[in-house]
């Protein structure tokens, strides 16, 4: 049966506006980060399977699970988020204790913990605070396997490059609203894989625009300042489709192309990266590419259980495969 807002309202105890609200980032909206996120999170478990119940038995490992985000930041971008539950899912199946522990809170996980998984990015610096706590090291949606350390990755050019078939054929003139950000220690700036690989695949086809490429900072805001910027600026040349690093700033160019009345897709059509949630909450529904989150968080867990039963040293990486979910805002 398909999950519906007044579900989770009546699960999460709000009214349906408020839950309609909080799924579309409405920013004027009163409410509390523990309200947000618990809605957040009940939308991400109503999408689960239903999962067979454990009997409680002790808890056999404890791993500290890390995210990169703070609580806050982490509701603005559920990929993280649901990284972090099926950490934490596949973990209580196993009967492994895990400890959630944001990037501020590093210095206070005990020595006695049995592993680490880090989800997000981390300079060398951090790599090597979290390494002198254990060495039972899982890095999830971040490569240290050069480092000796187990690692799990998505795919991004192949998937770019779906993208850019599908929609060149329907719209020669291609845009892009793209991000960059830092570790939280400020020292390590990351650059958007997704944008690399798009100007690689644009520029080999003599199709790279520059004037056509945003850069954002994965918010919500920034996808609709940077959308607006887009549309100011070019005017009648404004691309009739644009490839969208994440789900939160898609929604904001969404709102942006709505509130100068440009109709999508008949005119601009979106397509977003990682297919959370919201990205089916949004009218029109997002077209994106699919993160297997479910996947990446269990492997996180099953790579680490297999460090602390079977002694394995050798590191290992994951690479995660992706797929388009062709929705309303494509033509």
């Amino acid at each position: 049966m398909k999950v519906t807002l007044k579900d989770i309202a009546q699960k999460a105890g709000v009214s349906l506006s408020t839950v309609s609200r909080v799924l579309n980032y409405d920013t004027t909206l009163s409410v509390s980060d523990n309200t947000r996120q618990r809605i957040f999170e009940i939308a991400e478990e109503l999408n689960y399977t239903k999962t067979k119940r454990v009997t409680q038995t002790p808890d056999t490992y404890k791993i500290a699970v890390v995210q990169w985000y703070s609580i806050n930041k982490e509701l603005d971008d559920l990929y993280y988020m649901k990284i972090r539950m099926e950490i934490e899912r596949r973990s209580q199946e196993l009967h492994i204790q895990t400890i959630p522990v944001f990037q501020n809170q590093v210095s206070e996980i005990s020595k006695d913990v049995d592993g680490i998984i880090a989800v997000g990015k981390y300079s060398q610096a951090q790599v090597e605070e979290l390494n002198a706590i254990s060495d039972n090291l899982v890095f999830v949606d971040w490569d240290e396997m050069s480092q000796g350390f187990d690692s799990i990755v998505t795919e991004y050019g192949p998937a770019v490059l779906k993208v850019i078939d599908y929609l060149l054929p329907k719209s020669q003139d291609l845009g892009i609203i793209y991000g960059s950000e830092y570790t939280t220690d400020g020292v390590l700036k990351i650059p958007d894989q997704r944008f690399k690989a798009f100007k690689s695949i644009m520029t080999e086809r003599k199709l790279f625009e520059p004037r056509f490429a945003y850069e954002g900072n994965y918010t919500n805001q920034s996808g609709y300042e940077m959308m607006k910027k887009a549309i100011h600026d070019l005017g009648d040349d404004l691309p009739h489709a644009f490839f969208i690093s994440n789900d939160p700033m898609a929604i904001g160019a969404l709102k942006a192309l709505g509130e100068e009345n440009i109709a999508v897709p008949d005119r601009v059509s979106l397509f977003s990266f990682n297919d959370t949630s919201v990205a089916k909450y949004v009218y029109p529904e997002l077209s994106a590419v699919h993160v297997a989150t479910d996947q990446m968080g269990v492997s996180a867990v099953e790579l680490m259980l297999t460090r602390l039963e079977n002694g394995r040293e050798v590191p290992l990486k994951i690479i995660v495969a992706t797929k388009l979910m062709v929705r309303k805002s494509t033509r």
